[in-house]
């Protein structure tokens, strides 16, 4: 399963689109704010009775998020000993450096620039499928 954490419906929409043009059939969920992504991964709130132990095998997290920022959701997952080690990818819009240094001191495994033009996107979406889905060994549960 993949988390995907996006409030643009576009980028929703372009990404969906590139996992399933590069045969990317993981299960994708979808959080459109940073408090809906936090509720599903704990089984809380609108997610309450989810099985929280049920964890996505990578995060893609958008930055620029409602209610609580990309980065505000990377310290409460790495606060947490259940979600300290999912694997989390910055894929944002966010070309700064004070974005990216934040990102990675926060504990992110990779910060990844949308592409503009669709087809460096979705190359950028098979790469990140090959790297997080298939090549790479995840922690022990």
């Amino acid at each position: 399963m993949i988390l995907l954490v996006e409030d643009n419906p576009d980028d929703e929409a372009l990404t969906l689109r590139a996992l399933k043009k590069n045969n990317i059939l993981n299960k994708v969920v979808v959080a459109r704010d940073g408090a809906e992504a936090l509720d599903f991964l704990f089984g809380t709130g609108v997610h309450a009775g989810r099985d929280a132990a049920l964890l996505p095998e990578v995060i893609l997290l958008d930055l620029n998020l409602p209610k609580l920022n990309g980065l505000e959701v990377l310290k409460q997952l790495r606060n947490h000993q259940q979600t300290s080690l999912l694997p989390v990818v910055i894929l944002t819009t966010s070309n700064e450096d004070r974005d990216k240094i934040e990102s990675y001191r926060l504990g992110c495994n990779s910060y990844i620039r949308k592409p503009v033009d669709f087809h460096q996107f979705s190359e950028a979406i098979r790469q990140l499928g090959i790297y997080w889905l298939v090549l790479n060994q995840a922690p022990p549960k």
